[in-house]
């Protein structure tokens, strides 16, 4: 399983405040909109996530992972231990994601384009 980018995920209340603060101060432009969360991103595809609350998950998760082998990470997950606090799902948007919460208490979002 090879990562391909971690992104971090930040829960807000207003998704469209939030969206004009970052781009604003940061440069950064918008790369993804699904009405819940928005992805921005600047020319050299570092990226950051804005959420109010995740469509199909009981959680919000504080970063994203995306792997080339969802399968394998989950598998990883599940050999590790860790609590799994959102099953491997194919989401109707084209991710298969699953959630694992860590040691601390931060939920990771693991996922692949499919």
């Amino acid at each position: 399983m090879r990562i391909e980018r971690i992104v971090p995920d930040l829960t807000v209340a207003d998704l469209a405040a939030a969206v004009r603060e970052h781009t604003e101060v940061l440069g950064l432009r918008v790369v993804m909109d699904h009405g819940w969360i928005v992805t921005l991103a600047d020319d050299d595809g570092r990226q950051l996530s804005l959420m109010t609350a995740d469509a199909t998950a009981a959680v919000n998760p504080d970063l994203s992972v995306f792997v080339d082998d969802v399968r394998a990470a989950f598998d990883a997950a599940v050999e590790a231990g860790v609590e799994i606090v959102h099953p491997l799902t194919a989401e109707p948007w084209g991710v298969t994601r699953f959630f694992y919460r860590d040691s601390s208490g931060r939920v990771v979002n693991v996922g692949a384009h499919t």
